[in-house]
């Protein structure tokens, strides 16, 4: 039986210690205590602003008051004078969101808030370096955030025009300002003062106010006193006891397995000198995973938290379950079994992901989007040289995995075995290269991590690089399609069904549709010849697009026309079911009826030649022209057209397999 970690008391902790004795029964430190009592409390009390405190039975203002209060209360308990920081960085930012022009005040929020930030940062790291205890930076972090987005999200309401945003923007842009209650509510409130998740400011405004309960959620206006037009709301207990319980799980794991890696191990002279190359990668490996597990602990608890006061639900999904994903900080086990670093990342502390596409990739130059916000992302942490060494590999790890799959991925793509033996290599490197990016975050030490890099000679420093600017030279990449070629593609695929006047063959539609969707691969010698081919004006077709799709792969051109190719054709048939079963309802008969008949001609179509005329023969040996056969699709098909547009739906079922 492994015994816990003991965690030494810090004597420059602030916060109560009242529950000291508490503290010596468990063996952890007063500060990690009383983190636990407080979100502990957070979860029991959050269910009740739920239910005595929902929107439909008090004012936005006793919610807003009511979260600002716990939050005030929870700082000051874990903090204690401390606590002046977490009130004075957003009352500093709402002084400058109420002085400064729209124009410049997200740049002017910015720079006040990480400057502020980055002074509680090195004020921390003078007096108590190289300490893992509870501190009001965190807080302050997330506050950071809270602040910025806000004033990023006031200029493009008030400055940027619509067209000129990108679709996340569109949605979090504000048309009002703030009052002081809801600034310092959204800033404080008690769900996410501890450990976040990052919530933007207008989901937490309509989750206050009950917009997020409607089916259509007014902007920037007040809800009135009929209740009328409420969802259904569903309980959260399912979801948030799932959570809590992956929570302690995590926390479980944490206690157990951290003592067996102690990362201060890793800059011991026995260690580096003594151990042999794959022992120190494994050692990496382990001891940043075993530190992941209390990063897991705390942001499951905190998303429990704010999905048992309800912010986090964003309604149902196609078969009915709720969803509570808002906000969601982490998925773990879509991080641990990550086959790229870029999904790993995603995955990873979702709320700091969004803010940074938010604030920095979307609004700077997409060559320098990389390394900017792999910066803000360091600066944001503090200013120990282990956080910059490892945004500095991470941005190198990240290109160079770029170069690789482009170079790599599609030749593992032609059956089910190469795909699975692709993803498996993968993973497993991702953890290697994750182990190895990340151990200078957690020993964040400067002359430490350089040590132990040198010791593992660099290797995947100078792999990353020969990936980006040697094996390109000599390693053929797979060529992208250009976008307008892609897009005169995609055109193609919707328009299949349309062109009916007869083809040389059908294998023409099978390609054509199958590139749209993004199933295939372009081999490289015929990628030129293929796009010439598909972008002729005169195309036509001897079916509709899904007739044609129903051709043998024994039958077609293209070697990767495989399993692939048969699994994403028959979920786009299911797709294409559920929406007419859904948005059609008494006058669908007919077309429900001509759809099974296609699906039934796929299934056993015979296409002969006779006297140079093609001609289909049906089940009983009879023949019509495909000009007759033409005429009659094209007239069921204005039909459906018919019918779509009057239901105000769009499907574009054949270019992406979703109906929209």
């Amino acid at each position: 039986m492994l015994e816990p970690p003991k965690f030494i008391d810090n004597d420059n902790y602030d916060g109560s210690r009242y529950f000291t004795w508490l503290a010596d029964l468990c063996g952890l430190s007063v500060d990690l205590i009383n983190f636990l009592i407080c979100q502990i409390s957070a979860l029991f009390l959050a269910s009740l602003f739920r239910s005595i405190l929902h929107p439909s039975k008090v004012s936005s203002a006793v919610r807003h008051t009511f979260a600002l209060t716990l939050g005030l209360f929870f700082g000051y308990f874990c903090f204690g004078q401390q606590a002046i920081h977490i009130a004075g960085l957003p009352a500093v930012c709402y002084i400058v969101i109420r002085t400064q022009s729209p124009r410049i005040v997200q740049r002017s929020v910015m720079l006040v808030a990480m400057t502020y930030l980055l002074c509680i940062h090195l004020i921390r790291q003078i007096y108590d370096y190289g300490s893992y205890s509870l501190d009001i930076t965190g807080p302050l972090m997330i506050i950071t955030q809270k602040v910025t987005s806000l004033a990023f999200s006031i200029h493009d309401g008030f400055v940027r025009q619509n067209k000129d945003l990108t679709k996340a923007q569109q949605y979090h842009a504000v048309y009002k300002l703030p009052t002081t209650l809801e600034y310092f509510s959204y800033v404080l409130h008690f769900q996410g003062l501890m450990a976040g998740p990052l919530v933007f400011y207008k989901d937490y405004i309509e989750f206050v106010e009950g917009y997020n309960l409607l089916k259509r959620p007014p902007t920037n206006a007040n809800l009135d006193n009929r209740r009328s037009e409420y969802v259904l709301e569903p309980s959260p207990t399912k979801t948030v006891v799932k959570k809590v319980i992956g929570s302690m799980v995590c926390a479980f794991i944490f206690m157990k397995f951290v003592k067996m890696y102690p990362v201060k191990n890793m800059k011991d002279d026995d260690f580096v000198e003594h151990t042999s190359i794959a022992y120190k990668f494994w050692y990496a490996m382990m001891a940043t995973t075993c530190i992941r597990f209390k990063y897991y602990h705390a942001w499951l608890l905190a998303d429990a938290i704010c999905n048992n006061s309800g912010l986090g639900f964003t309604g149902y999904d196609k078969d009915g379950n709720s969803k509570w994903d808002l906000i969601s900080n982490i998925n773990v086990l879509s991080f641990e079994f990550a086959t790229n670093m870029r999904d790993a990342i995603n995955n990873w502390n979702c709320g700091t992901n969004r803010w940074l596409r938010t604030i920095v990739y979307e609004r700077v130059p997409k060559k320098y989007g990389t390394i900017l916000t792999f910066t803000l992302s360091a600066v944001w942490h503090g200013f120990y040289p282990g956080y910059y060494l490892t945004f500095a590999t991470g941005a190198v790890m990240v290109t160079s995995a770029r170069f690789a799959r482009r170079m790599f991925r599609y030749r593992f793509q032609q059956t089910q075995f190469n795909r699975m033996f692709y993803d498996i290599l993968t993973c497993l490197t991702t953890r290697l290269v994750m182990g190895y990016t990340t151990f200078p975050f957690v020993l964040l030490e400067f002359m430490g991590s350089i040590n132990l890099y040198l010791k593992f000679y660099l290797c995947l420093h100078l792999v990353a690089l020969s990936t980006m600017f040697i094996l390109p030279t000599f390693i053929r990449g797979e060529k992208r399609v250009s976008k307008s070629v892609s897009d005169e593609k995609l055109q193609i695929s919707e328009d299949l069904c349309k062109e009916m006047d007869g083809a040389e063959n059908s294998k023409k539609a099978v390609n054509a549709i199958a590139i749209a969707n993004g199933t295939v691969n372009i081999p490289h010698d015929k990628e030129n010849d293929l796009s010439d081919e598909l972008t002729k004006p005169n195309l036509n077709t001897s079916a509709c697009a899904r007739e044609a799709v129903s051709v043998k792969h024994d039958q077609c051109e293209m070697d990767q026309l495989s399993s692939k190719l048969k699994e994403k054709i028959e979920a786009e048939t299911k797709n294409i079911e559920e929406f007419i079963d859904k948005t059609v309802t008494d006058t669908v008969t007919g077309i429900v009826e001509f759809k099974k008949d296609l699906m039934r001609d796929c299934e056993y179509p015979t296409l002969i030649s006779q006297d140079g005329l093609r001609k289909r023969t049906n089940v009983n040996g009879e023949s019509n022209t495909m000009d007759e056969s033409s005429a009659f699709l094209k007239k069921e098909i204005e039909v459906i057209n018919a019918v779509v547009q009057q239901a105000n739906v769009l499907p574009a079922v054949l270019s992406n397999g979703h109906a929209k």
